[in-house]
């Protein structure tokens, strides 16, 4: 079990939910293993950090964990953008990598995604911009080394 941490950030609808280091991807889908129980549907998950910083390795912990798909089937969605997980329940995991602008970002359809009993996981999810709904989890994983990474989850409630 990784230990919680309950920071109150500056911002009163920001709240420190994690700051952990794993270190190894084993510890990091571990991990999203245990965020997953955190999630209630609808949600949104935003992911943030540098390619090779583990935000699909959590997502597949994450997903494994909700039940909406073995840790083996879940796989980047860089070209494809939307891959949709409904096992237990249901899932959309969005690589927003290759969106260039608000035209792009409107044809995915995620106000949709949103509407469902879903959770949506956004890899690259500074590019929603601050103004991305709440309530969400925002996720920011760097790398510490070759297999560490450090991983930093805020809850915000609303803007």
């Amino acid at each position: 079990m990784i230990e919680q941490s309950t920071k109150v950030l500056p911002q009163a609808n920001r709240r420190c939910r994690y700051d952990i280091v794993t270190h190894s991807p084993d510890e990091t889908l571990a991990f999203g293993r245990e965020l997953a129980a955190l999630l209630k549907p609808p949600g949104l998950v935003l992911l943030e950090g540098d390619l090779g910083s583990g935000k699909t390795v959590l997502t597949k912990g994450i997903v494994a964990g909700l039940g909406a798909a073995p840790e083996s089937e879940v796989t980047s969605p860089t070209f494809a953008l939307v891959h949709e997980y409904s096992g237990e329940r249901r899932v959309y995991h969005l690589d927003l990598y290759r969106i260039e602008g608000p035209h792009d970002l409107a044809t995915l359809g995620l106000d949709e995604m949103l509407a469902q009993d879903a959770t949506v996981i956004v890899e690259w999810g500074e590019k929603l911009g601050p103004h991305a709904p709440a309530p969400r989890f925002e996720i920011h994983l760097e790398h510490g080394g070759e297999s560490e990474r450090h991983i930093v989850v805020k809850e915000v409630q609303g803007d």
